[in-house]
């Protein structure tokens, strides 16, 4: 009997590891790149659409509530047909409505409604990229894999979304974002024709069919293995459970759960307050148009290197919830800073660092969740707590832009971001360490001839 998560979890990374780190990274780079689109919009529709801060914020917030009900809905449609399906259908979306938005988008209700259809779709990108790299991630190296594919993806997303407001949007408008962002018809083409189903998902399914071709490309030392004549396979775990709110609140689950929604709650505030707000409001502080749009550049980069490092020391001692606490209190520390002193050497350094602390430690996260749950719940898990997060991520932009209304200065907005970020990290270390949740085979675990 050949068990095929362990095979995968033993696996050498190889190429067609990179292969699908490469296509998981390239859907997650139009998330990233959705990110930090409103921030730059805003500049430009502010005064001719006559917003106030408050307003401003829904430009971003619109395209949130989306993304909840996306995130919401993913987890669903992935657990019960399939990811390869429910990440085109999210494609697909993601590329109409943000065409649509360039070129019908021409008023502040009109914008709305179109970024919140959008946000249908981006909402399933993050977690179905999340849940696929996870899946065929190498136990050993599983958050290191997973940055290396959709985390990579993502910062690169916001990065390229900071460059096009910075050099095109004065030439073209606010509109050149939006037309970029349905270039992803190539990569929607692109996965029709080279997106397999997640081999864990399928075998959880009994769908045998394909799996020891996927499972030759993953390993092929092992070719010879696979394919031999009478060969079994077996998947140890039970799909007799349902994917449901309420498997998740279930006594296995429910402490993990509610820590994780917590976190992702009060981080996304922060990360969308940030990403959302951090222009304008460097642009207050005396900064310049190049140097305040380049903040979100700055922001993502840092994200990556954060991450990059926090999944390194999750992998090598274990130690997933204490690497996130310990670098959401440096965010914490890092926009109170910002709250307190106007400097511009000390605004690159401090808006750097709530990038490597905040994002970095939420990218973490996202993998935390997806390893600390079966296969039979797990697009379930990952969606719900990315949807509850959204919720926070709604509030964010909102919330901040009120204070920014009815507060002098920017103080109020970095007072908010550095608070939520504390909560974050003090919520995240009440979670379940995620190796109790690893499973041994049992007596009907899935298997086939």
């Amino acid at each position: 009997m050949i068990d095929v998560r362990e095979e995968i979890a033993s696996a050498p990374i190889g190429r067609y590891h990179r292969f699908l780190a490469l296509l998981i990274g390239m859907v997650v780079f139009f998330d990233g790149y959705d990110t930090f689109n409103p921030a730059y919009v805003i500049h430009y529709v502010a005064k001719p659409w006559h917003l106030a801060p408050s307003q401003a914020g829904l430009l971003v917030s619109s395209g949130l509530i989306g993304f909840m009900i996306g995130s919401l809905l993913q987890g669903k449609f992935s657990d019960r047909y399939g990811r390869r399906a429910t990440l085109l259908g999210a494609l697909w979306i993601v590329t109409i409505f943000s065409f649509a938005t360039a070129t019908l988008g021409k008023s502040f209700f009109t914008f709305c409604g179109l970024r919140l259809l959008t946000g249908l779709g981006m909402g399933a990108l993050l977690p179905l990229g999340v849940t696929y790299v996870n899946e065929y991630a190498p136990r050993r190296l599983a958050n290191t894999f997973s940055m290396w594919g959709w985390a990579l993806g993502w910062a690169t997303g916001g990065i390229v979304a900071a460059a096009i407001g910075i050099y095109l949007t004065p030439m073209f408008g606010w509109q050149a974002l939006y037309y970029a962002a349905s270039l992803s018809i190539v990569l929607v083409l692109v996965c029709h024709a080279a997106l397999p189903e997640s081999l864990q998902f399928s075998a959880m399914r009994g769908n045998w069919q394909g799996i020891t071709q996927v499972l030759c490309r993953i390993n092929p030392s092992k070719a010879a293995r696979y394919t031999a004549a009478g060969q079994k396979f077996m998947f140890p775990e039970p799909n007799d459970r349902p994917a449901s709110v309420s498997l998740l609140l279930s006594p296995r689950y429910r402490k993990t759960t509610l820590s994780v929604w917590v976190a992702a709650f009060f981080i996304l505030f922060g990360i969308w307050g940030l990403s959302g707000w951090v222009p304008t409001a460097m642009m207050q502080r005396g900064e310049g148009f190049a140097t305040s749009f380049s903040f979100g550049a700055l922001i993502q980069a840092m994200a990556f290197v954060g991450s990059l490092l926090c999944g390194y020391i999750a992998d090598r001692g274990g130690k997933d919830r204490e690497a996130m606490a310990v670098w959401w209190l440096g965010g914490a520390i890092s926009v109170g800073i910002l709250a307190l002193v106007n400097i511009h050497a000390l605004n690159i350094i401090c808006v750097g660092a709530a990038g490597f602390c905040i994002l970095g430690g939420q990218n973490v996260l996202n993998n935390f969740t997806a390893a600390s749950y079966d296969t039979e719940v797990r697009g379930t898990a990952v969606g719900m707590m990315l949807g509850v997060g959204r919720a926070g991520g709604i509030l964010g932009p909102f919330i901040t832009g009120l204070l920014q209304q009815h507060t002098p200065g920017t103080a109020g907005l970095f007072v908010a971001i550095g608070a939520a970020s504390l909560i974050g990290g003090v919520a995240i270390v009440f979670a379940t360490p995620r190796r109790s949740h690893e499973l041994v085979p049992t007596a009907d675990a899935r298997h086939v001839s």
